[in-house]
This record gives structure tokens, C-alpha cells and sequence, in this order.
């Protein structure tokens, strides 16, 4: 699955995008934002805030609980604002 960071997620992580095999359990936004967090310190740091976190799945925003299915692509991003 893609995975793809943005502003200052993919400052933390270090990387603005990485292709990885999910484990089958997970298969929501917020598992695999539980098991990124598992894979080091850089994705601790980015994903310490659950509440700051907004996500799209295939290009579609969702929720971190919705289930992504057979998806693609997984976008993790902070809030935008407009003005």
C-alpha cells in the first residue's frame, strides 16, 4: 500500500511517501497510524497526536476508524484551513 505524509507529518517521519506491506489485522487509518508508531521514533513523533491528524483513502477523506478495504494509497496530513 502507498502511504503518503504531508507538511509537517513528512518532517517528522522523515519521508514524503513509502510503499509497505500491511499486516492483515490492520485495516483502518487508525491501526496502522498504532502500528507506523511501532516502527520507530520518527513515526512516534508524527503520529503523537491522533487528534491533529486527518486522512484520505484512494483520495476520499475519511475517518481514522472507517476501514480502507482493498484500497491504494493512504494520505496522512494535518488540518487545512482556508482563508
Amino acid at each position: 500500500m502507498q502511504i503518503l505524509y504531508f507538511a509537517w507529518l513528512r518532517e517528522k517521519i522523515g519521508l514524503g511517501e513509502e510503499l509497505l506491506i500491511l499486516p492483515p489485522n490492520v485495516t483502518t487509518p487508525r491501526g496502522l497510524i498504532t502500528w507506523l508508531r511501532a516502527r520507530g521514533t520518527n513515526y512516534a513523533a508524527g503520529f503523537a497526536n491522533e487528534a491533529l491528524i486527518r486522512c484520505a483513502v484512494d483520495q476520499e477523506f475519511c475517518a481514522l476508524d472507517a476501514p480502507f478495504g482493498a484500497a491504494a494509497e493512504i494520505a496522512f496530513f494535518p488540518p487545512v484551513t482556508g482563508g
